[in-house]
C-alpha cells in the first residue's frame, strides 16, 4: 500500500491498517483510502488510527492521542454521530469503540436519512469497495461467519418443533430482545443513490433490545415495539427477504431483511460464491410426485441454486445445490402446491454465545489478536 499513498496520507494509510487488524477487516486498497478520506477528517483518522481493540475509557484515550480529555472528548462526539466509532455506557462511564466497515460505519453512514453531500459518491466507492474480491473474501472469513441466516419460522416442520431453540427461531429472538429499532436499509439506501435500488421497503433495518438504544440516541434509527419488529418480520417474508441474522446464540444485536440486488451480503454470495452467513439449520426437500414444474422455486431462489432441469420423462423439475442453499425457505413460502418442505439438516449449527466469543473466533480462524 504505500506506493498508493502520498506522505501527508499516512495518517489515513494507518487508520486503514488499522481497520484491517478487526476480526472482520477491510483490505486497504486505493478505494478504501477514498472512502476513508471522504468520512474521516486528518484528525480523527489519527484518532482513529490509534484506537485499541479493545472497548477504552475517554482518559485512556486521551493519553494515547497525545490530548488532554476536554479536548478530546466533543471529537469523540462529532465521530460517533457520524458513525465512526461508538460511545457505549457502562455503569456511570462511557467507553468508546471503533466501528469497523461492516456491521459498522458502512451501515451507520447510510441509515442516515438527512441531506448529506457526496452520498453519491460514496455510494459508487462502496460499490466498487464491496465487489473486490479480496474484500468479499475477509468478509466471509473461514469457519464462523459474522451473520447466520434464519429460517422463515412458519415453515419449520412439526415432527421437530420441539427440537427447535430459541435462537434458530426469528420470531423468538425478537421477543427476547424486548424491543429495539428500526432503520432505514443501509444497502437499499446506498442503491438508491446509484440509482439501482428495488421495490423492497427502505425502513426495516433491526436492531435489537441494548444496542438498538445506541441506534435511537444517534439518530439513525427509530424505537420499535416487539410487535413493530415482528410486523417487519411478517412484510419482509411476504416479499421474499432473507432474514440474516447476528450470528450469536445470546442477545443478537440485529436482524437484516435482505434482497439479493442490494445486499452487500447477498452480492456477495451471487458474484463471488463468498459466504459472510452460515446456513440456517434447515434445507428445502422436494417431492417430485407433487411438482408442477412451474419453476417459481427458481424464480424466488435468492442465491440462484434451484435450476430447472429435465427428468427421464422430460419433464421440468427443480434442482436444489443443496451444499450451497442457505437454508432461509423463500423457495417453500412460494411454491403454490407444497411440492417444497423444509427439513433439519444432519449437520447442526450451533453459533457462539456472545459477540465477544464470535469475534474471538474468527480472529483465531484469521491468525489475528481477537478484540
Amino acid at each position: 500500500m504505500g506506493h498508493l499513498v502520498h506522505e501527508k496520507d499516512q495518517v489515513f494509510l494507518a487508520l486503514a491498517e488499522r481497520l484491517n487488524r478487526e476480526p472482520v477487516g477491510a483490505p486497504p486498497n486505493e478505494t478504501l483510502m477514498e472512502i476513508l478520506k471522504c468520512l474521516y477528517s486528518e484528525g480523527e483518522a489519527m484518532i482513529g488510527s490509534k484506537f485499541p481493540m479493545m472497548p477504552v475509557k475517554l482518559e485512556k484515550l486521551a493519553d494515547i492521542c497525545g490530548f488532554d480529555s476536554h479536548t478530546l472528548k466533543p471529537l469523540l462526539d462529532n465521530m460517533a454521530d457520524k458513525g465512526l466509532l461508538m460511545d457505549l455506557p457502562r455503569k456511570n462511564e462511557f467507553y468508546y469503540m471503533l466501528t469497523p466497515m461492516v456491521v459498522g460505519f458502512f451501515e451507520y453512514t447510510f441509515m442516515r436519512t438527512k441531506h448529506q453531500v457526496g452520498m453519491h459518491q460514496l455510494a459508487e466507492l462502496f460499490r466498487s469497495y464491496f465487489d473486490n474480491k479480496e474484500v468479499q473474501a475477509e468478509f466471509a472469513g473461514r469457519d464462523t461467519k459474522f451473520m447466520r441466516t434464519l429460517v422463515y419460522e412458519h415453515l419449520i416442520p412439526l415432527a421437530v418443533e420441539t427440537e427447535v431453540l430459541d435462537y434458530e427461531r426469528a420470531r423468538e429472538v425478537i421477543r427476547q430482545s424486548g424491543g429495539g429499532a428500526i432503520s432505514v436499509c443501509p444497502c437499499r439506501h446506498k442503491a438508491h443513490h446509484l440509482g439501482t435500488a428495488c421495490e423492497a421497503p427502505l425502513e426495516v433495518c433491526t436492531t435489537l433490545g441494548t444496542a438498538a438504544e445506541w441506534i435511537i440516541r444517534r439518530g439513525l434509527g427509530q424505537a420499535a415495539t416487539v410487535n413493530d419488529l415482528l410486523r417487519v418480520l411478517d412484510e419482509t417474508e411476504a416479499l421474499g427477504l432473507v432474514h440474516n441474522c447476528d450470528n450469536v446464540m445470546n442477545q443478537p444485536t440485529y436482524i437484516c431483511h435482505c434482497c439479493r440486488c442490494c445486499c452487500v451480503v447477498m452480492q456477495g454470495i451471487n458474484r463471488h460464491g463468498h459466504y459472510a452467513t452460515h446456513p440456517s439449520n434447515f434445507r428445502p426437500t422436494l417431492d417430485v410426485a407433487v411438482c408442477i414444474g412451474c419453476g417459481i422455486c427458481a424464480d424466488k431462489c435468492p442465491i440462484a441454486i434451484i435450476t430447472m432441469q429435465e427428468d427421464q420423462d422430460g419433464n421440468q423439475i427443480p434442482f436444489m445445490d443443496e451444499k450451497a442453499c442457505l437454508g432461509c425457505g423463500v423457495c417453500v413460502n412460494f411454491c403454490p402446491n407444497g411440492s417444497i418442505t423444509m427439513s433439519r439438516r444432519s449437520e447442526v449449527h450451533i453459533p457462539p454465545r456472545t459477540s465477544l466469543a464470535k469475534f474471538q473466533r474468527i480472529a483465531k480462524e484469521k491468525g489475528r489478536s481477537p478484540r
